[in-house]
């Protein structure tokens, strides 16, 4: 009889189902899109009852391509899109709004008004993060506010307040449980990374009560049971959650401290494993890896609004460049001794520098710049970026960086690849998978489900190296031309 693991990856732009063999394997994926609802202020929601109609129907859409008998799948693992929250009514189910996307910034004026009363370091020093409508606690106070009735019965008890994991946990499992797990809980700006629990004075705060938010449980702990709505003659244990970057850490193998990864999606996120106790830091933020067995690990994140982003906006804005595909050749045709470099700062720049007022630029031009070189300028911006985060990493936590494992669609850009390697002065190395975020979601449900050994499930990893080539003062005249760049594109 086959043992089967499931996964689940509910991302910003749709719902993924995978199928792992009883040796970790990836077998087959299904994926479903659904509506991204923009507003004319630029405000993102999501239906969250389309999402979990989706995650119904891809888990069926997987069984009918593979073909198995679906009572040899044995357990599912959960990853999902961070900091989007939603609120839902305990005792219907229904959501009382839709889902809040993490793009969505309408909690800015609940920030500012704490950040006016000096509450800012507080919550930094509590959560890990800075004060930010990013993260979901401004975003669930938005609802409360704004949606008749929605405070009176959260402070009565009637709402559960959560994020995507929670709210697929409750539904797929009848509303019998409401749980989130410890890399999704310390991303809401509501969860105290020291004492693990969750932050009665910021909570109070943004005005959400505690005992509106999910049960924190064990990244590969037990989230109760689930056939589908019937699909499955069987229910199934649901044994891992995890939010999407911290499932592509452990994807990735980056099990060990300092062991780092870099997702390069629309915009990217570069985290390190920093081990068994936090690291604060101003210029990249503390969360939780996860929490496993009844212990956590801890991690340093920086995030970058504009990367794989900059060589969409040079393909339909500008018109440079036909298809992604064209990067690299036209990079490695641009003449080596122009100077061009891209800040793609177009909504402010995330880490290291916190400038939301940044602007982007176009640097160091001559007469004899052409489009190879503005388009080797945009791709390169990627690999600087990535850089200053890898530099503000090691210099924060005193761990020096020995190599960077990277997922994600530009990482098939051998130029782009091979460029940070020679950067970051580390190997670049790349999985033979692409789908990390629910690989280390359903890595993390075979574990708890007693299917995986994690000792061995990482054993036959199998990946592409890039290493350094570049001379170590051409590494350092790029650099210090970049930082010269970001200067100019700075307000602060």
């Amino acid at each position: 009889m086959a043992d089967y693991v499931l996964g689940i990856d509910q991302s910003t732009q749709g719902t993924k189902a995978l199928l792992f063999d009883g040796t970790g394997r990836l077998l087959k994926r299904a994926d479903l899109p659904h509506r991204q609802i923009v507003d004319d202020k630029g405000w993102v929601e999501h239906d969250p009852e389309e999402i979990y109609r989706n995650t119904i129907e891809v888990v069926k859409l997987l069984v009918e391509k593979s073909g198995i008998d679906k009572g040899d799948i044995r357990t599912l693992g959960i990853s999902n899109q961070r900091e989007t929250a939603l609120v839902w009514d305990r005792s219907t189910g229904r959501p009382v709004y839709n889902a809040i996307v993490w793009q969505c910034a309408r909690g800015a004026k609940i920030c500012e008004g704490l950040e006016a009363q000096g509450k800012a370091e507080l919550v930094r020093s509590h959560t890990g993060i800075s004060l930010s409508p990013y993260f979901s606690a401004a975003k669930i106070a938005w609802v409360l506010e704004h949606v008749e009735g929605a405070a009176k019965k959260a402070r009565n008890g009637q709402l559960c307040c959560g994020t995507i994991d929670s709210w697929l946990v409750y539904k797929l499992t009848g509303g019998k449980e409401f749980r989130t797990d410890y890399s999704n809980a310390s991303r809401t700006q509501m969860f105290n990374i020291r004492t693990l629990a969750w932050d009665e004075e910021v909570c109070g705060l943004f005005g959400i009560p505690v005992s509106c938010l999910a049960k924190v449980t064990d990244s590969n702990g037990f989230y109760g049971e689930t056939d589908f709505e019937g699909f499955l003659e069987h229910p199934i244990p649901i044994h891992g959650v995890m939010g999407d970057s911290h499932g592509a850490l452990f994807g990735q193998g980056c099990l060990k401290k300092g062991m780092t990864k870099a997702t390069y999606g629309t915009g990217s996120s570069v985290m390190m494993n920093i081990g068994s106790q936090p690291v604060f830091s101003s210029k990249v933020v503390t969360s939780l890896a996860w929490g496993m067995d009844g212990a956590v690990s801890y991690v340093l994140e920086g995030n970058i609004n504009y990367t794989g982003a900059v060589i969409t906006w040079m393909k339909d804005e500008l018109g440079l460049i036909s298809s992604p595909a064209e990067t690299g050749e036209l990079a490695a045709e641009a003449n080596p001794q122009d100077e061009t470099y891209l800040v793609p700062a177009f909504s402010g720049l995330g880490a290291p520098y916190w400038d939301s007022g940044a602007r982007a630029v176009f640097y160091g031009m001559s007469r004899t710049t052409r489009r190879a070189e503005l388009v080797k300028a945009g791709l390169e911006s990627i690999a600087y970026q990535i850089t200053d985060v890898i530099r503000a990493m090691e210099e924060e936590s005193g761990i020096a960086i020995e190599e960077l494992r990277v997922d994600g669609g530009p990482t098939k850009n051998r130029y782009l690849m091979q460029f940070q390697s020679d950067l970051a002065s580390i190997p670049v190395r790349i999985p033979a998978d692409e789908e990390l975020s629910g690989i280390g979601a359903a890595y993390a449900a075979g574990i708890g489900a007693g299917l995986y050994q994690r000792e061995t499930l990482f054993e036959n990893d199998k990946r592409t190296s890039f290493v350094p080539s570049m001379e170590e003062a051409e590494r350092e005249k790029k650099y210090q031309g970049w930082k010269e760049a970001v200067s100019k594109a700075l307000t602060k």
